[in-house]
């Protein structure tokens, strides 16, 4: 064994015995955009809910990293790299030589334990286990703080990491099958590695950081990687050492410069947000209107048309529309439409409030009850008293939520009349990209959009986008279809290309519920930019259940590439049943299994993190009877799904939402047909859950 590496295999064991700790913040990102040292893994998590995106670079070598903080202890990492002069064959280079690639691949570190007084955090990690392969290796890190300024790490790791003065792998004893490593074959992306994970070599691996300033950081670190697929092709490597420089130049950018193996220098630079922080701090909401305390008197019989009509007025003003109102008794049931706040909490309190100045001083309970396309959400019932009482006292989220009444409430209302028909329609611009082509890994179109929504009667909709492109190279993708399956997706970039004015989309769609739990929902028409049809689902949510239960089934035609009005001959009967589960904690999976819109059969397992303030973040996978090899690029269909809500930007009230789906690779398998308006997104905004989630905008 080398010199060096029983030196580093000191640092790991002496790590057990390390002294007291100071928390402190460290650079955070290595070169692969994960939590490390420069090009290697330590043990620290980032903060929880962290989303970062690392650009890094040195000779020949371009990463560029989406890394979710997805849990206090699970970090996961997508990966997107231009290489060159790359040999095929994974961490030993024993392939040919490729002058380019795009390479993509997954990461994922768990700690183990965090650092305490007495022990260093451990944290275990996989890298490169649904990639390519070039980058695939497993370790086994930890990390211990000394004082304010100082911090050391040490790792073992096999595969890429185990590749430089590696030594027989320790867990051999275990099992034969762990002393060797397969070559890992160029794989196309997406399947599981078939090498034996924590197999073949081990060596160690380790660093030092240490603080200048609040803001400065310098490091060194030993690594374990001897490069083998770029060494003497993209780059000569003269030594395991590397040293760099981290700067923090702000909340939300950090900066590095690093001398590489002897022979490169490189840079990095990070951009990190936290969906829990919002950049304009709670928001720039227009003031709530006051309560208005009454004194106590009797029922009135009944409410005048001047109170109904100032009561709509008011709700008007803060963005909310009132469909029905009625009076039994001492209490008043209001059904609204929220136009304005994603935080339905805050739309039922901002209705409370209205309700304090505009009933009679003889209604003494109000029950609010959300409506979104006909869909009818928990109704809320608070006493007129608690708006009284607690509008001004320290513990008023707490009290009010302990004092308000969740249930199904009474029948619906009949609708104010001249509430329909309704019409709107808006002009905005809009951005389209497509990602990961081969040929360039970003387009991007920038355009106009015309769109309009017409409501004849409650639950009953027309609505329609017309697009118009301005300016972009969506256009330029020329690349052919190589896929043996229906080409249901495959040929998007031609639609790109043949799609100047389009009709995005047009539909009709009926929302009604047959049941208190039950909820359904028709949609006919232009359904999205490359399939048109008819689509029927149901969703049920049993009371007080974390389990909600859907059945959808559609016809669905090909759209003309020209997206206008015309048809193309391939027509398929598509459908899945659904299962959703709130897991608690803002975690929610969702299970869908069925007939995708190639004819295949398979299920979808999708995993998001939903924060309070409307941010989600998640990942899917689908996996159907298509084999790998039929599915061609990528192996099966994956990626990212992530929802910006627009207020958590510009501070100010609003629904709208930025959603994208980042995938790898998009192929025809396990391709689902995209319904606007599907149902659990409508019953999980206006749910009890949603509510408790929220009510500390109660008041707001």
């Amino acid at each position: 064994m080398h010199a060096r590496t029983v030196k580093i295999a000191g640092v790991v064991v002496a790590l057990a015995a390390a002294g007291p700790v100071h928390g402190q913040s460290g650079p955070g990102y290595n070169t692969y955009g994960a939590p490390g040292l420069i090009d290697m893994p330590s043990a620290l998590m980032r903060p929880d809910g962290e989303l970062a995106f690392t650009s890094s670079h040195f000779r020949n070598q371009t990463r560029n990293t989406l890394t979710f903080q997805f849990a206090p202890r699970l970090t996961g990492s997508f990966r997107y790299s231009p290489l060159y002069d790359i040999r095929g064959g994974g961490p030993s280079g024993t392939g040919d030589v490729f002058d380019f690639i795009f390479d993509r691949s997954f990461s994922l570190q768990y700690q183990l334990f965090d650092e305490t007084d007495r022990r260093p955090a451990l944290a275990i990690g996989l890298n490169d286990f649904l990639g390519t392969g070039i980058y695939s290796s497993e370790y086994l890190v930890a990390t211990k703080t000394f004082g304010d300024r100082f911090r050391v790490t040490g790792g073992i790791g096999w595969g890429r990491l185990g590749s430089a003065n590696g030594f027989d792998n320790p867990l051999g004893v275990f099992s034969d099958e762990l002393k060797d490593r397969d070559d890992v074959e160029f794989r196309g992306g997406g399947e599981v590695s078939n090498v034996a994970l924590f197999s073949g070599d081990a060596a160690f691996f380790g660093g030092v950081e240490y603080r200048l300033n609040d803001r400065t950081w310098l490091i060194a670190e030993y690594s374990s990687d001897d490069y083998a697929p770029e060494d003497g092709t993209a780059f000569d490597q003269k030594t395991q050492y590397n040293f760099g420089i981290s700067y923090q130049a702000n909340d939300y950018i950090n900066i590095a410069a690093n001398y590489l193996y002897g022979s490169e220098f490189g840079i990095r630079a990070t951009f990190a947000l936290n969906p829990q922080n919002r950049p304009s701090g709670s928001g720039r909401d227009p003031g709530p209107p006051p309560v208005r305390p009454v004194p106590a008197s009797s029922p009135p019989p009944g409410l005048p048309a001047s109170v109904i009509q100032s009561t709509e007025a008011a709700l008007a003003a803060e963005g909310l529309g009132l469909h029905g109102i009625a009076l039994q008794g001492d209490r008043v049931t209001v059904e609204i439409e929220n136009t304005r706040y994603s935080a339905t909490a805050q739309a039922i309190g901002r209705t409370a409030r209205v309700l304090t100045q505009t009933m009679p001083a003889g209604v003494g309970t109000f029950t609010v009850t959300p409506i979104n396309r006909g869909i009818r959400g928990t109704s809320a019932t608070i006493a007129r008293g608690t708006m009284e009482r607690y509008e001004f006292e320290l513990d008023q989220t707490w009290e009010s939520y302990a004092r308000t009444r969740f249930d199904e409430g009474p029948d619906p209302l009949a609708p104010l009349p001249g509430r329909y028909p309704a019409f709107s329609y808006s002009i905005a611009p809009y951005l389209a990209e497509a990602l990961f082509d081969p040929d360039d890994p970003l387009r991007v179109d920038v355009g106009v959009s015309l769109l309009a929504s017409y409501e004849p009667a409650p639950g009953l909709i027309v609505s329609g986008e017309v697009r118009q492109r301005l300016f972009g190279n969506r256009d330029e993708s020329t690349r052919e279809s190589t896929s043996v399956l229906p080409r249901v997706r495959s040929e998007s970039n031609i639609y790109q290309r043949e799609g100047e004015t389009t009709l995005h989309r047009l539909y009709g769609a009926y929302y009604f519920q047959p049941g208190e739990t039950v909820s359904a929902r028709i949609t006919a028409g232009y359904l999205e930019p490359q399939f048109a049809g008819v689509s029927a689902e149901v969703l049920w949510s049993p009371p007080a259940s974390r389990l909600s239960y859907g059945v959808e089934i559609n016809y669905a035609q090909q759209r003309a590439f020209e997206q206008d009005f015309d048809l193309r001959d391939y027509d398929i009967v598509t459908g899945h049943a659904s299962v959703y589960y709130d897991m608690g904690n803002g975690y929610f999976a969702q299970v869908d299994a069925g007939r995708y819109l190639a004819g295949d059969w398979g299920g979808t397992l999708s995993v998001e993190r939903r924060f309070d303030n409307g941010w989600e973040i998640g990942a899917f996978a689908t996996l159907t009877d298509v084999p790998f090899e039929d599915f061609g690029e990528g192996s099966f269909d994956k990626g990212i799904l992530l929802t910006i809500p627009v207020d958590w930007i510009t501070g100010q009230p609003s629904r709208d939402t930025i959603n994208r789906t980042i995938r790898p690779v998009q192929r025809d398998g396990g391709a689902r047909l995209s319904v606007p308006g599907r149902l659990y997104g409508i019953y999980a905004d206006q749910s009890v859950e949603d509510y408790t989630a929220d009510w500390g905008r109660f008041w707001r």
